[in-house]
């Protein structure tokens, strides 16, 4: 890629290519790290693939430094996010340039419009992303692709426009070559053709054209384009277009292109071909007004227009069913989206409101009486059953270009009666449902607002200025109601009522959860009443289902969750998770490895939350609470077994345990570490929820299991906070073991962070409390992290006989995996006194015990001080490939402390054997992993064992050495 002053950043094929277009192609948004993994690797990414996109990323900001003024690649979480000024971006310039195009069109500026489209198009330099075989960029390069040549169609019918038919042939031309099956490039170029005298040579176009579609897709061409090489074939005088006089008759433009209205692209005003026999037909027009102030949701209308507009296959009606969840404007984007499409139903629109999620839902007996009267049939001759008003409501139809919109369907079954039997026709159906039953049918999501068509809406409706005064209270009421569409214009409504209020105000009167659905009412809009239309229409344990999701707090929502709630099983579970899903009232997250997760709209979750606790008493929420609660600690545990071989190096407390059934344990926890890493926030919420709900035994022994996570993925941040709250928790509950465990591992955390002060004033008082609880395990523990603390205070006389009693209260509790760390800090110990025999008989020792208990984990610890051992005795090859062995284990695992550690080991190793460029390049990497996990102190030691290298290297230049002690 090349910067804005002409410096070219030169990005290496392969995955760093497939990582940059992922960031480019959401650049200013968040990318997910799972969103990259999918890019990269698809449905089958390797273990290590979250590690090689921590590298990808590291390398590509090396990368891109030569542009750093005008790029910044961000970790954020839950990803990574590309920031990139939107003029340096060819799609972004193409867009704008492409909206400039339409708007001079629309203003009848055809000249200027068409050289707008050229310039945009003039941007292109090939298909977009050509080379990558990722699955999920290829689809975003079709999505560009389809967008080019829209614009390529615009610019041909502006052209057509123009006169410039002649000129404008061997482009089309050369279009068709390329896309062969699109028939509006092929009815243009027919269309250039016929207008510079080459009648034979259009009508031949349309003849290989219908051969492909024919030979390809077993379809015949669209009455479009069938109806132009009539036109032609009769020397129709309506195909007349300008140009000089001399020009043949010119023939009618072909339908607008995909996704873009008549008004998009100005051109000659299609001429039907008469159809004498609907002379005197009714032209029914029901569609409600359109607002004027209709903004968003582009991505949604062009979907919905291009699938109705392109037509059925062979003669199928086209259906598009536009489904989303409550509040989200499903309604008035349908209505909005029809009154765009008028022109391309000359014969007239059919509208009825279903009612699906009233009581009593609109039958299709009534709606076809409706719809056969609009279409002038006497009330006397409509037939009396169902059967036969379908029957004649499909003949009226027949040879007719009717739009019929069928709004709030309640399912497919209320829709199938209404469907016209042609392909002339076609209909847009909303509702909550996704009705799946209707074959055939192109299914539409309709989402909330993006952040910036929000802030546009409440601009559209209150002015700009008005907005422009306070973007930040924009911007914080379009987050509080979770950019829901019907949310926002109830707002904009209230504050277009009341000019003198505040966005501010506003604000604050939203601020109250308590009371923010009692906010979002004005008139006939109501948030509540539209949840309760939904809420009501679902069985009773799929209503007690939603209640209970309210008490996660927001947080995503696996199947053993919902099971946990309402204590059943795993399947049953699942069944009413979806029946919620299909009611728009949960949405899914993320499919991942471990099954879906769902989540509950913000809004939704205060409706919910209402209503859970007017039923707390009937759904025994303390009971569901700790069900939830007792889920979570028996699979962390489990997680820490498979990762340990046991319940080692850990305390337990005695809070009930809710098990999820053994083969769905074993489902989520085939990779443990990862398991616990998906659901980290989620875990430390509910700690929150535990600690709220004063379940204090099972908050404290949640948050100092996950330390397991904390530990090797370097989490400081929620290592505290999580600590913190369990030991607010357990002080109030007065927990004496709780609250000594907790600060055992606070002493870890505090050691880590080498904040050694801390960690003493945190271990002590644990140290205190296990003895007078008579607690060896917490002793054992205790008594490690203040050996390791004495190392390194320098006191390693302190240090060995701590540890010594530590292995003693290991062994006495069989904590096999604890005594083998203990053994192999004193080995460490015995090598820094000089003793390596000492340290080989411990490491023996402790390897010994991890072949017992196989114990992979300790293990990769043990030989990482082997290896020292190894340099000790300058046996540097052999700990060099002991420590790469290491290092592939530990990567597998995600393990970053562990690889940072071994990382800077192979530095020094290196540099003993002289290989100066490789140990560099290693301790460079230390320091960037040590920045990564906010570790200052170890960033800082790294960089002084670099500092340290390169003076030795520069004094060998020079003919001059001194020795280094910090590799020493």
């Amino acid at each position: 890629m090349t910067g804005p002053d002409g410096v070219v950043c030169r990005i290496p094929r392969g995955r760093q290519q497939v990582v940059l277009c992922a960031l480019l192609l959401e650049a200013n948004r968040i990318v997910s790290t799972e969103g990259l993994v999918d890019a990269i690797w698809g449905a089958a990414p390797p273990s290590t693939a979250r590690t090689q996109i921590q590298t990808c990323i590291s390398a590509l900001r090396t990368n891109l430094a030569a542009i750093r003024e005008h790029t910044s690649l961000i970790t954020q979480e839950p990803g990574y996010l590309l920031r990139v000024d939107d003029e340096q971006l060819d799609a972004k310039l193409f867009g704008r340039l492409t909206r400039e195009a339409q708007a001079l069109a629309r203003e009848g500026r055809a000249e200027e419009a068409a050289d707008a489209f050229r310039a945009a198009d003039d941007l292109w330099r090939g298909p977009a992303l050509s080379g990558t075989k990722s699955l999920s960029l290829q689809t975003a390069a079709a999505h560009l692709d389809e967008r080019r040549l829209a614009g390529v169609e615009g610019h041909a019918a502006l052209q057509l426009q123009l006169g410039r038919h002649a000129a404008l042939v061997p482009e089309l031309a050369a279009c068709v070559a390329r896309n062969p099956l699109r028939e509006g490039l092929r009815g243009q170029l027919m269309l250039a053709l016929y207008r510079s005298g080459r009648q034979a040579e259009a009508l031949e176009t349309f003849r290989e054209g219908r051969l492909l579609l024919v030979e390809q897709l077993g379809i015949e061409p669209g009455d479009e384009l069938r109806r132009l090489e009539a036109a032609i074939l009769a020397g129709d005088g309506a195909l007349r277009g300008p140009g000089p006089a001399t020009a043949p008759p010119a023939a009618p433009r072909p339908p607008a292109p995909v996704g873009h209205t008549p008004s998009d692209v100005p051109a000659d005003p299609p001429a039907e071909i008469a159809r004498p026999e609907q002379a005197a037909t009714v032209i029914p027009c029901q569609l409600p007004s359109d607002i004027a102030d209709f903004t968003g949701q582009a991505d949604a209308v062009n979907a919905a227009r291009a699938a109705l507009v392109a037509g059925g296959a062979a003669h199928a009606t086209p259906v598009v069913v536009l489904t989303g969840p409550p509040g989200v404007g499903k309604s008035t984007l349908a209505v909005h989206t029809a009154h765009q499409l008028v022109e391309h139903f000359s014969d007239g629109q059919l509208y009825c409101d279903l009612g699906g999620t009233r009581d009593e839902a609109a039958t299709a007996l009534d709606v076809l009486g409706r719809f056969l009267r609009a279409l002038g049939i006497p009330g006397s001759q409509l037939p009396e059953s169902v059967d036969e008003r379908a029957s004649m409501y499909r003949d009226l139809l027949a040879a007719r270009r009717v739009l019929v919109v069928l709004d709030s369907a309640a399912d497919s079954r209320q829709v199938r009666r209404l469907l016209p039997g042609n392909g002339g026709s076609a209909v847009l159906v909303t509702g909550r449902s996704r009705m799946t039953g209707l074959p055939g049918a192109r299914f539409v999501q309709v989402g909330v607002f993006r952040t910036d068509e929000a802030i546009a809406m409440l601009s559209a409706v209150i002015g700009e200025e008005r907005v422009s005064k306070e973007p930040d209270s924009a911007q914080a009421l379009v987050r509080l109601v979770g950019q829901l569409p019907l949310a926002l214009r109830i707002i904009a409504a209230r504050l277009l009522a009341r000019p003198h209020w505040t966005l501010e105000w506003m604000l604050n009167r939203l601020s109250n959860e308590r009371h923010r659905l009692d906010e979002l009412a004005h008139g006939e809009m109501v948030i509540r009443s539209s949840l309760a239309l939904t809420y009501d229409g679902l069985s009773e344990e799929a209503r007690r289902l939603l209640r209970l999701l309210s008490l996660v707090e927001g947080g995503s929502v696996a199947t053993w969750t919902a099971a946990a709630l309402l204590d059943i099983d795993l399947f049953a579970a699942d069944d009413l998770l979806e029946l919620l899903v299909e009611a728009q009232m949960l949405e899914v997250e993320a499919a991942g490895r471990t099954g879906p997760h769902y989540r509950l709209h913000s809004l939704v979750l205060l409706f919910a939350r209402e209503q859970q606790e007017r039923h707390s008493a009937e759904d025994d929420t303390d009971a569901a609470l700790r069900r939830l609660v007792g889920g979570w600690l028996a699979l962390v545990d489990e997680a820490h077994r498979r990762l340990y071989g046991g319940d080692f190096t850990v305390l337990h407390g005695e809070a009930p345990r809710w098990q999820p059934a053994l083969a769905q344990a074993d489902r989520l926890l085939v990779d443990p570490l990862a398991w616990l890493e998906e659901e980290r926030t989620a875990l430390c919420r509910v700690i929150d929820v535990a600690a709220c709900q004063g379940l204090a035994e099972a908050c404290w022994d949640l948050a100092v299991t996950l330390v397991t996570l904390f530990e090797s993925r370097c989490y400081y941040e929620e290592w505290q906070q999580t600590h913190q709250r369990a030991l607010e928790a357990v002080r109030d509950a007065g927990l004496s073991r709780g609250l000594a465990a907790v600060m055992c591992s606070i002493g870890s955390l505090c050691l880590s962070r080498e904040h050694l002060g801390a960690a003493r004033r945190a271990l002590e008082p644990a140290l205190e409390a296990f003895l007078a609880l008579g607690d060896t395990h917490g002793l054992a523990l205790t008594r490690r992290n203040l050996a390791l603390l004495a190392v390194r205070q320098g006191e390693t006389a302190v240090a060995r006989d701590l540890h010594e009693r530590a292995a003693a209260d290991f062994l006495a509790v069989d904590d096999h995996v604890g005594r083998t760390n203990v053994l192999a800090h004193l080995a460490r110990l015995a090598l820094g006194d000089e003793r390596p025999d000492d340290a080989e008989a411990l490491l023996n020792e402790a390897l010994e015990i991890c072949r017992t208990t196989g114990s992979r984990r300790t293990e990769g610890q043990v030989r990482l001080v082997l290896s020292d051992l190894m340099q000790h005795r300058g046996r540097y090859r052999e700990a060099e490939a002991l420590l790469r062995e290491v290092l592939e284990v530990v990567r597998l695992r995600g393990d970053i402390a562990g690889e940072s550690r071994i990382l800077c080991q192979l530095g020094l190793v290196n540099a003993r054997l002289g290989r100066t460029g490789a140990a560099q390049a290693l301790l460079r990497d230390v320091v960037a992993i040590r920045e990564q996990i906010m570790d200052p102190v170890g960033a800082a030691e790294a960089r002084l064992e670099l500092a340290q290298l390169e003076a030795k290297h520069r004094e060998r230049l020079t003919g001059f050495e001194f020795p280094i002690t910090a590799l020493g």
